[in-house]
């Protein structure tokens, strides 16, 4: 059956606001470094008084994890569609404009609803940590209802955000995204996330994987977290029980391949790193795009590790279009 979609993403709707600071300043504001912390809108309007030095050189792009991860993937070539909860507000109206000029598709029910959307404070420390706080506003309720039947069935993967663990609804949605594409027979994908969703919610992440996933993707802490491992070789023979395929990177080492049947080595590209924001997103992302082209695990490995150093060599979770071109042609001149 010819799919109409490449990918269907869901997931929080974020507008990012990028700050650049010192480490002695999440000390003083007592942030917790490297990790997303939920918070309610009080806490993040008092970081952000803590923080209006530094906001001169802020930068607004929208964000949340599988919008970004979606977003990378249509800049490259994919067709895509994403389920997500704005509100009728500034940020709302930038965040649709912004998917929109992606390529992606997405609900369009009428007026928007009233509320307030999604915001994300990234602090990056000069070792191109990210730290984020984030209050999902709206995006908290985003439910089973904004769910597409058709496009799931249409779509060869849907892509679970695994942020989605803390609200009750969402995650009701994601597992009721994967229950929906398993019987449509499109794959299912879902991303771990980040170390604090491991820590604090690996129940609710079991849940969203259910039986298992087509693919997983995390990072080594996520990976020996979920695993409750040591050694990142135990936490791969834990992970083929939840993951027929998956992929975790390891930063400055690359990252570490299973296609179902063999470990596969993936060298990194070395780059200063300037920010760490969306790394992961875009391998995702890159990853997604390669093997919904056709492309080996090896292949779509090795593009989602030169996209990856491409993002953490800048500032900003995502790439231009003109950057994404630019690497899908270095990558085919790799071939």
């Amino acid at each position: 059956m010819s799919k109409h979609y490449h990918i269907y993403g869901i997931g929080a709707a974020l507008v990012d606001t990028e700050i650049t600071l010192e480490d002695h300043d999440l000390t003083a504001m007592a942030v917790a470094k490297g990790v997303m912390t939920l918070v309610d809108e009080a806490r993040q309007h008092q970081l952000i008084r803590h923080l209006e030095q530094h906001l001169v050189a802020s930068h607004r792009a929208s964000g949340g994890s599988g919008a970004n991860t979606v977003m990378a993937a249509a800049h490259f070539g994919c067709r895509n569609f994403y389920s997500c909860k704005v509100a009728d507000d500034d940020n709302g109206r930038f965040f649709l404009e912004d998917i929109k000029a992606a390529g992606v598709d997405y609900p369009q029910t009428g007026d928007l609803p009233a509320g307030i959307t999604g915001k994300c404070l990234v602090m990056i420390t000069p070792d191109a940590e990210r730290t984020m706080n984030t209050y999902l506003g709206i995006s908290e309720t985003l439910s089973v209802a904004e769910l597409n039947p058709e496009a799931i069935a249409a779509a060869e993967y849907v892509y679970i955000e695994g942020y989605l663990v803390t609200s009750p609804t969402g995650r009701a949605a994601a597992i009721e995204l994967r229950r929906l594409a398993e019987a449509a027979g499109t794959r299912t994908a879902l991303s771990l996330s980040d170390p604090a969703m491991v820590q604090f919610f690996r129940a609710g992440l079991q849940e969203m994987l259910g039986e298992g996933v087509d693919l997983l993707f995390c990072n080594r802490d996520e990976a020996l977290g979920f695993t409750e491992t040591h050694r990142i070789e135990d936490a791969i023979e834990a992970l083929k029980n939840i993951a027929r395929t998956f992929a975790i990177t390891c930063g400055s080492e690359g990252a570490l391949i299973y296609d179902g049947e063999q470990l596969l080595k993936v060298a990194a590209h070395p780059v200063k790193a300037v920010d760490s924001n969306g790394a992961g997103d875009m391998f995702a992302g890159a990853f997604l795009y390669a093997i919904t082209q056709g492309y080996s695990y090896q292949q779509a490995g090795d593009f989602a590790s030169l996209a990856a150093a491409k993002v953490v060599s800048q500032f900003g979770p995502r790439l231009s279009a003109e950057e994404h071109q630019a690497l899908k042609k270095r990558f085919l001149a790799l071939l």
